[in-house]
């Protein structure tokens, strides 16, 4: 699993962009609408959802599967 460090609060859709998950606002709002995107086991498919360090964020398309921590 990836560690990535954030300096401070950060939301879904920032991370998935820091992450470099998806290259766009527009990539990460598809990816979490899709419901593709669980933070700490549970779907999520809110955009704006807050991220605590520790959350787990795994994202699976079915072609590919990343797992990153917020840090």
């Amino acid at each position: 699993m990836e560690i990535i460090e954030v300096g401070g609060d950060i939301r879904l859709g920032q991370f998935l962009k820091l992450a470099n998950i998806a290259d766009t606002g527009g990539m990460a709002r598809e990816l979490i609408a899709e419901g593709l995107v669980s933070v700490n086991g549970e779907v999520d498919t809110r955009r704006g959802r807050q991220l605590q360090t520790g959350d787990v964020i795994v994202i699976d398309t079915g072609e590919q599967r990343v797992e990153a921590q917020v840090g």
